[in-house]
C-alpha cells in the first residue's frame, strides 16, 4: 500500500524546486492570492519553526511578529499558490522544532547567523 502511494505521488504531483532550508532560517515566501477575478502575489517573511512530513505532505511553519503580536503560518511545500522561497539568513539552531522561539521576545529572540 505504501509503495502504492509514493508511485502515486512521484508520478503525479507536481515538484518544485526550492532552495534546501531548515528551522531557524529566516526566509521570505512569496504565494499568490486569489481575489475574486484578480491574481496578486504576496510574501510572508518570517523564521521558520520547524519542517513536518515528507513528499507531497511536507510543510512548513514560519513566524513574524507583527507589531506586539506573532503571526504563524503553515505552508505546504507544494502548494499550486507557491511560487517562490528566498532564503534571506541561515540561522544556527540546535533543534529541528524549535517552539520554544514563540516564548522569547526582545533580544533574546534573536537566533545566530551562519556566515559563508
Amino acid at each position: 500500500m505504501e509503495s502504492l502511494i509514493q508511485f502515486v505521488e512521484s508520478e503525479f504531483v507536481a515538484k518544485k524546486e526550492f532552495p534546501k532550508f531548515s528551522a531557524g532560517d529566516t526566509i521570505t515566501v512569496y504565494y499568490e492570492i486569489k481575489e475574486g477575478e484578480k491574481t496578486r502575489t504576496q510574501f510572508f517573511k518570517g523564521v521558520v519553526i520547524q519542517r513536518r512530513g515528507s513528499g507531497a505532505t511536507e510543510t512548513f511553519t514560519i513566524r513574524k511578529m507583527s507589531g506586539t503580536v506573532g503571526v504563524e503560518r503553515i505552508f505546504p511545500i507544494n502548494m499550486p499558490a507557491l511560487q517562490k522561497i528566498e532564503i534571506n539568513k541561515k540561522g544556527k539552531v540546535r533543534r529541528s522544532r524549535i517552539y520554544y522561539f514563540r516564548g522569547l521576545t526582545g533580544k533574546k529572540a534573536r537566533i545566530k547567523e551562519v556566515r559563508k
